[in-house]
């Protein structure tokens, strides 16, 4: 199913968040309830973190990369510094106040 409900996220879709372990910056640009990835990139994964919580899409600051992360290493960016990706101009097409959004917020 996809997502519908909003209530049980941490995060948003356009929010800057920060990787605890690998300490990097990005910008969540889609997410699923719970880890949508298959049983054999999940036993690549390093940390393997429980697949029954959210998983978040981001786009990794200064990287032609996007990664696949659990809600449980994510934390609030607040820096208020945009995030530079090759992809985010496609995605995002405003930057305001710390958040990107689809659409010019004018």
């Amino acid at each position: 199913m996809t997502e519908k409900k909003t209530s049980h996220f941490k995060f948003e879709v356009g929010q800057i968040i920060f990787h605890k372990r690998y300490k990097y910056r990005g910008v969540v640009f889609d997410r699923d309830p719970i880890c949508k990835a298959d049983e054999n990139w999940w036993k690549k994964n390093q940390t393997q973190p429980d697949k029954n919580q959210p998983w978040y899409h981001v786009l990794v600051h200064d990287a032609a990369h996007t990664t696949y992360v659990a809600e449980s290493n994510l934390e609030p960016e607040d820096s208020g510094e945009p995030i530079r990706h090759p992809i985010l101009p496609r995605i995002f097409k405003s930057f305001i106040k710390n958040r990107y959004y689809h659409q010019s917020m004018n």
